[in-house]
């Protein structure tokens, strides 16, 4: 008999106490497998994914998309299908849910048993080559007359329309936001897509494979349209909802704008000979170690400069009025998502070298632009550092990674001339564009630390002192 399970929000762990819905994957009336993905959610940071523990049929769902639910709170309602395993033979009573169940007004009485000649209706007689023996031909009786009662109470048959879009949501490939989002971009129809995750989900390696073996791609739908009117182009307006990470970086954002004092200092910094050392290297290491950019110099500066001023490396915690001074330094390596900016951290910098650093900072934008990143992935740093490359800009004013204290901002290196012993030579420079938390760090102190970068960047022999 069909019974319905409800599925509860669960305890994602680590004291969180509500989640945002942020995406469905089903519907009402639509039949799902175990360990099918039913919703994304969102954490402080993460992304995590609820799938079902059950097979069935959506009943209903517990919230809408953006709404904020608690741990143990109704999810999803599904109808599950369940069979009386005691009795070893189906019969009749059994095979009808409690709902359609015949009323024992309605039973046929063995008292009143009906002839075997009378059993079945003449439009329904059976073959003498199919004919059941007498002692059988009530319990036949009894099956037809139900069979007929229940057609009776059958709702009609759902509309044309109604049954192709369950058709279409059948159909519809199992697979995260994330990687929907790129197989857009990439022009992939998902259905051409061999899944191998359970239940038939469709993972990363999954699209990198079908495109890998020249997966026709299909041509992409912009996401806003736009429509020619009387000759003239118009765009079509779009309202869009603020929800899942784009809300977690709008509260983050006025938070820390709210509760942080900020500071800029810019300070220009000559990175010729770093630049010139990251050259030698990556062509010396090409063949068995990692590419080097810019940005581990930059941590590694980072690392040698809070050793001198640990204020800077710190985590302010105002409510409490606590600021703690870490020893490990964590640093927040920004990175843009198609979702929005997020701040993988790398850990432990001061343990690693250039190449284990560089490699650490790929692994993590990797994880974190195809929306794989954990929660733990995504906490405690200590210290951030934000670049936008060649789109750095000339000065920018970033904002602190809330509850931090500092945050170094990474401006796009030009070439320039430069007056030096009397001549002009041509440099490569830099601007670094750091901002402070002034309730904890003095300006004198922010511009030390500044010139501290700048004179390990300038001269990056000492970089490995």
């Amino acid at each position: 008999m069909a019974r319905q399970h409800v599925i509860k929000m669960p305890d994602i762990g680590e004291g969180i106490a509500e989640v945002e819905l942020v995406g469905w994957h089903v519907k009402p009336g639509d039949s799902v497998t175990e360990d099918q993905v039913l919703a994304d959610v969102m954490t402080d940071k993460a992304n995590v994914e609820i799938p079902s523990p059950v097979a069935g049929t959506v009943v209903s769902l517990g919230g809408e998309v953006g709404q904020v639910l608690a741990v143990g709170s109704e999810l999803i309602r599904i109808e599950v299908a369940g069979v009386d395993k005691a009795e070893p033979r189906l019969r009749a009573a059994d095979a009808v849910p409690a709902a359609d169940a015949v009323p024992a007004a309605d039973a046929v009485p063995a008292a009143d048993a009906v002839p075997a000649a009378d059993a079945v209706p003449a439009a329904d007689a059976v073959p003498a080559a199919d004919a059941v023996p007498a002692a059988d031909a009530v319990p036949a009786a009894a099956m037809r007359e139900q069979a007929a009662r229940l057609e009776q109470r059958r709702p009609p048959p759902a509309p044309p329309e109604r049954a192709a879009a369950a058709n279409d949501a059948a159909d519809r490939p199992i697979a995260s936001p994330a990687l929907r989002r790129r197989a857009w971009e990439l022009g992939v129809d998902l259905k051409d897509v061999r899944p191998s995750g359970p239940g038939g989900r469709i993972m990363q390696a999954d699209l990198d494979a079908h495109v890998a073996s020249g997966g026709v791609a299909r041509a992409a739908t912009p996401p806003s349209q736009v429509v020619e009117a009387r000759g003239e182009l118009r765009h079509d307006e779009e309202q869009v909802r603020v929800i899942g990470l784009r809300r977690k970086i709008a509260q983050k954002m006025q938070e820390s704008k709210r509760r942080i004092p900020h500071f800029t200092y810019v300070e220009e910094v000559d990175v010729t000979e770093v630049e010139a050392l990251r050259a030698r290297l990556n062509e010396r290491f090409a063949r068995d170690r990692a590419k080097l950019t810019l940005l581990p110099f930059l941590v590694r500066a980072v690392v040698m400069a809070v050793r001198e001023f640990p204020q800077v490396n710190a985590r302010f915690d105002d409510e409490a009025g606590v600021v703690t001074r870490h020893g490990a330094v964590h640093v927040g390596i920004a990175t843009q998502t198609d979702s929005g900016l997020m701040v993988p951290v790398l850990r432990h910098a001061e343990g690693r070298d250039l190449w284990d650093c560089a490699a650490e900072v790929a692994r993590l934008a990797e994880t974190a632009r195809s929306g794989r990143a954990t929660r733990d992935e995504l906490s405690g740093s200590t210290i951030t550092i934000t670049s936008l490359g060649a789109l750095g800009g000339i000065v920018s004013t970033p904002v602190i990674n809330h509850p931090e204290v500092a945050i170094v901002g990474v401006n796009r290196i030009v070439e320039r001339p430069v007056m030096r012993n009397g001549a002009v030579v041509s440099r490569l420079l830099m601007n670094l564009s750091s901002s402070f938390d002034h309730r904890v760090v003095d300006g004198l102190d922010a511009a030390k630390f500044v010139q501290a970068l700048r004179g390990a960047v300038e001269s990056p022999a000492m970089l490995f002192v």
